[in-house]
Protein backbone atom coordinates (compact mmCIF):
# COMPACT_ATOMS: atom_id res chain seq x y z
CA UNK A 1 0.00 0.00 0.00
CA UNK A 2 1.00 3.60 -0.58
CA UNK A 3 3.08 5.48 1.93
CA UNK A 4 2.24 8.73 2.77
CA UNK A 5 4.21 11.52 4.37
CA UNK A 6 1.72 14.01 4.43
CA UNK A 7 -2.01 14.05 5.82
CA UNK A 8 -4.53 16.91 5.76
CA UNK A 9 -7.33 17.23 7.76
CA UNK A 10 -10.80 18.56 7.20
CA UNK A 11 -11.93 19.94 10.85
CA UNK A 12 -15.67 19.93 11.56
CA UNK A 13 -16.67 16.47 11.13
CA UNK A 14 -13.68 14.63 10.65
CA UNK A 15 -11.61 15.86 13.95
CA UNK A 16 -14.09 18.00 15.89
CA UNK A 17 -17.24 17.58 16.24
CA UNK A 18 -18.46 20.84 15.92
CA UNK A 19 -21.97 20.89 15.33
CA UNK A 20 -23.94 21.54 18.37
CA UNK A 21 -22.04 24.81 18.82
CA UNK A 22 -22.58 25.49 15.18
CA UNK A 23 -26.72 24.85 15.93
CA UNK A 24 -26.81 26.60 19.12
CA UNK A 25 -25.25 29.65 17.26
CA UNK A 26 -27.35 29.17 13.90
CA UNK A 27 -30.80 29.11 16.30
CA UNK A 28 -29.21 32.24 17.74
CA UNK A 29 -29.45 34.06 14.84
CA UNK A 30 -32.74 32.83 13.59
CA UNK A 31 -34.37 33.32 16.68
CA UNK A 32 -33.18 36.89 17.26
CA UNK A 33 -34.21 38.04 14.15
CA UNK A 34 -37.67 36.01 14.71
CA UNK A 35 -36.83 33.25 12.48
CA UNK A 36 -37.64 29.53 13.03
CA UNK A 37 -34.95 27.38 14.67
CA UNK A 38 -33.56 24.45 12.60
CA UNK A 39 -33.29 21.16 14.19
CA UNK A 40 -29.62 19.65 14.82
CA UNK A 41 -29.97 17.21 12.12
CA UNK A 42 -31.13 20.04 9.41
CA UNK A 43 -27.51 21.76 10.71
CA UNK A 44 -25.67 18.58 9.86
CA UNK A 45 -26.67 18.45 6.25
CA UNK A 46 -25.92 21.93 5.79
CA UNK A 47 -22.94 22.46 6.56
CA UNK A 48 -19.86 21.84 4.27
CA UNK A 49 -19.35 24.84 2.25
CA UNK A 50 -18.83 27.27 4.92
CA UNK A 51 -20.42 29.57 7.43
CA UNK A 52 -22.10 32.04 5.34
CA UNK A 53 -23.68 28.82 3.16
CA UNK A 54 -24.57 27.25 6.24
CA UNK A 55 -26.58 30.81 7.28
CA UNK A 56 -28.08 30.79 3.45
CA UNK A 57 -29.87 27.00 3.93
CA UNK A 58 -30.64 27.92 7.34
CA UNK A 59 -33.03 30.95 6.74
CA UNK A 60 -36.22 30.54 5.47
CA UNK A 61 -36.11 32.11 1.83
CA UNK A 62 -32.71 31.45 1.02
CA UNK A 63 -30.71 34.31 -0.30
CA UNK A 64 -33.94 35.84 -1.19
CA UNK A 65 -34.57 36.06 2.55
CA UNK A 66 -34.87 39.86 4.12
CA UNK A 67 -32.67 40.49 6.70
CA UNK A 68 -29.94 38.11 5.90
CA UNK A 69 -26.82 39.85 6.21
CA UNK A 70 -28.24 40.51 9.67
CA UNK A 71 -28.82 37.05 10.46
CA UNK A 72 -25.37 35.90 9.44
CA UNK A 73 -23.75 39.13 11.39
CA UNK A 74 -25.53 37.85 14.81
CA UNK A 75 -24.41 34.45 13.82
CA UNK A 76 -20.89 35.13 13.86
CA UNK A 77 -20.94 37.27 16.58
CA UNK A 78 -22.51 34.53 18.60
CA UNK A 79 -20.02 31.90 17.21
CA UNK A 80 -17.04 34.03 17.96
CA UNK A 81 -17.59 33.99 21.78
CA UNK A 82 -19.50 30.22 21.74
CA UNK A 83 -17.74 27.92 19.08
CA UNK A 84 -16.07 26.02 22.12
CA UNK A 85 -18.56 25.70 24.66
CA UNK A 86 -19.80 21.68 23.28
CA UNK A 87 -17.25 21.42 20.72
CA UNK A 88 -14.54 18.58 21.03
CA UNK A 89 -12.58 16.23 19.30
CA UNK A 90 -13.93 13.02 18.08
CA UNK A 91 -13.64 9.90 20.21
CA UNK A 92 -10.25 8.33 19.29
CA UNK A 93 -9.24 11.18 16.86
CA UNK A 94 -6.08 12.59 19.42
CA UNK A 95 -4.87 8.69 19.67
CA UNK A 96 -5.32 8.78 15.66
CA UNK A 97 -3.18 11.92 15.45
CA UNK A 98 -0.28 11.68 17.80
CA UNK A 99 0.39 8.20 16.41
CA UNK A 100 0.85 9.73 12.61
CA UNK A 101 2.89 12.24 14.29
CA UNK A 102 4.78 9.88 16.68
CA UNK A 103 5.57 7.96 12.91
CA UNK A 104 6.63 11.15 11.50
CA UNK A 105 3.86 12.35 9.47
CA UNK A 106 3.30 15.82 8.63
CA UNK A 107 -0.24 17.44 9.94
CA UNK A 108 -2.16 20.15 8.58
CA UNK A 109 -5.88 21.28 9.01
CA UNK A 110 -7.56 22.31 5.76
CA UNK A 111 -11.06 24.17 6.83
CA UNK A 112 -13.71 26.67 5.14
CA UNK A 113 -14.11 27.93 8.68
CA UNK A 114 -12.72 31.73 8.44
CA UNK A 115 -8.46 31.65 9.47
CA UNK A 116 -8.77 32.89 12.47
CA UNK A 117 -11.08 30.41 14.52
CA UNK A 118 -9.20 27.66 12.39
CA UNK A 119 -6.25 29.18 14.55
CA UNK A 120 -7.92 29.02 17.94
CA UNK A 121 -9.04 25.86 17.45
CA UNK A 122 -5.61 23.88 16.09
CA UNK A 123 -3.90 26.27 19.39
CA UNK A 124 -7.01 24.77 21.66
CA UNK A 125 -7.07 21.03 20.75
CA UNK A 126 -3.61 20.58 18.27
CA UNK A 127 -1.01 22.46 19.29
CA UNK A 128 2.26 20.48 19.05
CA UNK A 129 0.56 17.33 17.28
CA UNK A 130 -0.69 19.35 13.78
CA UNK A 131 1.81 21.20 12.31
CA UNK A 132 0.07 23.98 10.67
CA UNK A 133 -3.98 24.86 9.79
CA UNK A 134 -5.47 26.73 6.58
CA UNK A 135 -8.61 28.47 7.42
CA UNK A 136 -10.84 31.06 5.48
CA UNK A 137 -8.74 34.00 3.96
CA UNK A 138 -8.86 36.75 1.74
CA UNK A 139 -7.36 35.74 -1.72
CA UNK A 140 -7.64 32.44 -1.44
CA UNK A 141 -10.53 29.96 -2.59
CA UNK A 142 -12.60 28.06 -0.11
CA UNK A 143 -12.83 24.23 -0.51
CA UNK A 144 -13.94 22.18 -3.03
CA UNK A 145 -10.79 24.52 -4.62
CA UNK A 146 -7.47 23.29 -4.25
CA UNK A 147 -6.23 26.30 -3.06
CA UNK A 148 -6.19 26.02 0.53
CA UNK A 149 -4.88 22.39 0.48
CA UNK A 150 -2.09 23.47 -1.79
CA UNK A 151 -1.05 26.39 0.25
CA UNK A 152 -1.08 23.99 3.03
CA UNK A 153 1.14 21.84 1.00
CA UNK A 154 3.49 24.42 0.80
CA UNK A 155 3.85 25.17 4.54
CA UNK A 156 4.49 21.69 5.23
CA UNK A 157 6.59 21.54 1.86
CA UNK A 158 5.21 18.64 0.63
CA UNK A 159 3.76 17.65 -2.57
CA UNK A 160 0.29 16.20 -3.93
CA UNK A 161 2.04 13.39 -4.27
CA UNK A 162 3.11 12.07 -0.82
CA UNK A 163 -0.38 13.30 0.81
CA UNK A 164 -3.49 12.69 1.37
CA UNK A 165 -6.44 13.90 1.91
CA UNK A 166 -9.26 13.08 4.79
CA UNK A 167 -12.79 14.01 5.28
CA UNK A 168 -16.37 13.81 6.10
CA UNK A 169 -18.18 14.96 3.23
CA UNK A 170 -18.95 14.92 0.07
CA UNK A 171 -17.28 18.56 -0.38
CA UNK A 172 -14.13 16.94 0.85
CA UNK A 173 -14.18 13.78 -1.54
CA UNK A 174 -14.35 16.78 -3.84
CA UNK A 175 -11.35 18.87 -2.83
CA UNK A 176 -9.42 15.99 -3.07
CA UNK A 177 -10.62 15.59 -6.68
CA UNK A 178 -9.49 19.11 -6.97
CA UNK A 179 -6.30 18.81 -5.95
CA UNK A 180 -5.32 15.26 -7.46
CA UNK A 181 -4.83 14.10 -3.93
CA UNK A 182 -5.74 10.53 -3.06
CA UNK A 183 -8.69 10.60 -0.59
CA UNK A 184 -9.96 8.77 2.75
CA UNK A 185 -13.56 9.54 3.53
CA UNK A 186 -14.37 8.90 7.56
CA UNK A 187 -18.12 8.24 8.29
CA UNK A 188 -18.64 9.27 12.03
CA UNK A 189 -18.74 12.84 11.23
CA UNK A 190 -21.64 14.85 9.26
CA UNK A 191 -22.76 12.45 6.36
CA UNK A 192 -23.60 8.99 6.54
CA UNK A 193 -21.77 6.60 5.18
CA UNK A 194 -24.38 5.20 2.07
CA UNK A 195 -23.83 9.22 0.86
CA UNK A 196 -20.25 9.29 0.90
CA UNK A 197 -20.09 5.75 -0.43
CA UNK A 198 -22.02 6.93 -3.79
CA UNK A 199 -18.78 9.88 -4.63
CA UNK A 200 -16.02 8.09 -2.78
CA UNK A 201 -12.76 7.67 -4.21
CA UNK A 202 -11.11 6.02 -1.92
CA UNK A 203 -11.38 4.22 1.21
CA UNK A 204 -14.50 4.95 3.66
CA UNK A 205 -13.35 4.17 7.48
CA UNK A 206 -15.70 4.15 10.30
CA UNK A 207 -13.31 4.89 12.80
CA UNK A 208 -10.14 6.77 14.03
CA UNK A 209 -8.17 4.00 14.98
CA UNK A 210 -8.90 2.31 11.66
CA UNK A 211 -7.38 5.38 9.80
CA UNK A 212 -4.29 4.89 11.54
CA UNK A 213 -4.21 1.24 11.10
CA UNK A 214 -4.06 2.33 7.54
CA UNK A 215 -1.96 5.10 7.16
CA UNK A 216 0.38 3.50 9.21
Amino acid sequence: MKTYTTVVFDLDGTLLDTLQDLCDSVNYALSHNNMPVRTLDEVRRFVGNGIRNLIIRAVPEGEETPGLETVFADFKAHYAKNCRNKTAPYPGVMEMVRALKAKGKKLAIVSNKVDSAVQDLLHCYFEGVIDIAVGEMEGVSRKPAPDMVYKALELLGSTVEESVYIGDSEVDILTAKNSRMDCISVTWGFRERELLEETATGAVLDTPKEVEEYLL
